[in-house]
């Protein structure tokens, strides 16, 4: 990635690699016929550099501003009820139409609510919860405290009453997974090498020892890239694949220091013809180690919308010249900001081709984005000093090419999937597949 970079496929088809155990790297295969979509370039290490073609489309200096009506970030409504979770670890709520955060009183309180909680906050799962005495903690005289009632069927707001003190004299104290903290985050900027620790979440997912997409931790064991990553390397076995953490520096990779995979779970819906529903989940064997340079990335939280023009973050390992003529050794990232669904499906752009499943980043000049090499890479998003996965590398053309930015996996669309996926884990434990396993 470089600070114009971008992510990827052939002019003339969608990126097909058939990649064999004993094969030298992807091949480039041709689209069937009949597929209407603009050409794409996936972003995996080619065997050969990709040619760049003729654009048969509209001259890249015209201004999708006035197709797409791209104008100033619109805000995002307030919520009638908002969470968050204290430096103390004690739960707060916001209820509209007041301003201030009220602690929460430990009466009415039950376990599946803080699961519930913990996945509107954008984390996988609650880790702890506890009632805390009042009597251990130093409290200004003014605070205030919020009572949930039984449900009556009325709004949200209607069920956390406010309270001048809780007669259960305790508050709820809640931990949920962890996710989204940079705690060796550095100051360099977009289109620079990074320093460890700035994306805790960035895995490198490789095959054998050669580079072949970014990921994301989302927790111990689970990290999310690209459906495409995966299913061009479909024949490839199982114990070939590898997920590196914790590094900057590919050359700092030895042979079989990554976690192993127990089960590659690509979403049932992919298509690879369209790109869309491109997204998978990888179980590893034994759980990474979390530390200030391992870390999880959070989920975008529930109802949380990132309106165009929010500034985010894309990180990975790619091609670093539109040319596709250096790839980086050296992790980079790059801010790009969020552009709308009807500039991306525009004429100008990519006439149509996203659906609700993508999102568009980057800029209509070019001068920013991901490139060949990054694809499975984290798109994020900061809110209130968290980390959320906003998108996952997917697909584009060219590299900062006027006009054509990245496109992205929408991963609020995924959210259920992901948690239920995970879940399904947790109580039925998978069986190591020699293939591909898909549901």
């Amino acid at each position: 990635m470089t600070c114009c970079s971008s992510l990827k496929l052939d002019d003339q088809a969608s990126m097909e690699a058939q990649y064999a155990e004993e094969g030298p790297g992807p091949r480039i295969c041709r689209a069937e016929p009949g597929n209407q979509l603009q050409p794409v370039l996936y972003l995996w290490p080619a065997a050969s550099q990709p040619t760049s073609g003729t654009s048969q489309d509209e001259d890249p200096t015209l201004s999708c501003l006035e197709a797409g009506g791209e104008g100033a970030p619109l805000p995002s409504p307030p919520k009638a009820v908002s969470f968050r979770i204290n430096r103390e670890d004690l739960l707060e709520v916001q209820v509209r139409p007041r301003p201030d955060w009220l602690l929460v009183c430990h009466e009415g309180w039950n376990p599946a609510l803080g699961v519930q909680i913990c996945q509107h906050l954008g984390h996988l799962r609650l880790a702890h919860h506890k009632g805390v005495d009042l009597s251990d903690l130093s409290l200004s005289s003014s605070q205030a405290f919020s009572q949930l009632l039984p449900s009556l069927g009325g709004p949200p707001g209607e069920l956390w009453q406010p309270r001048d003190n809780c007669t259960s004299g305790r508050i709820v104290s809640l931990k949920c997974s962890e996710c989204g903290a940079r705690p060796l985050a550095s100051r360099i900027v977009g289109g620079q090498a990074v320093a460890p620790g700035r994306w805790p979440w960035q895995a490198s997912v490789t095959l054998g020892s050669r580079h072949m997409c970014g990921g994301s931790v989302l927790a111990p064991h689970w990290v999310v890239t690209a459906a495409h990553c995966m299913h061009s390397s479909r024949l490839s076995r199982l114990s070939s694949w590898q997920v590196h953490t914790g590094l900057v520096s590919h050359s700092a990779i030895r042979p079989h220091q990554g976690a192993m995979l127990e089960k590659i779970i690509p979403h049932p819906f992919y298509s690879a013809q369209s790109h869309d529903y491109d997204i998978a989940l990888l179980r590893l064997r034994t759980p990474l180690n979390f530390s200030d340079t391992v870390g999880a990335v959070c989920l975008p939280a529930e109802e949380q919308h990132f309106p165009r023009g929010s500034q985010c973050w894309v990180s990975g390992w790619g091609h670093t010249d539109p040319s596709y003529s250096h790839s980086s050794d050296m992790l980079q990232d790059a801010v790009v900001p969020l552009l709308s669904t009807e500039v991306c499906n525009s004429s100008c752009v990519y006439s149509g081709s996203l659906t609700s499943r993508m999102l568009c980043a980057g800029y209509l000049d070019g001068r920013a984005d991901a490139c060949q090499g990054d694809s499975g890479g984290p798109l994020v998003c900061p809110h209130q000093y968290t980390w959320h996965l906003v998108g996952v590398v997917s697909w584009g053309r060219g590299c900062a090419e006027p006009n054509h930015p990245g496109v992205y996996a929408k991963v609020a669309e995924f959210v259920d999937w992901i948690r239920d996926t995970v879940q399904d884990s947790l109580l039925s434990r998978p069986m190591v597949s020699a293939n591909l396993t898909a549901r």
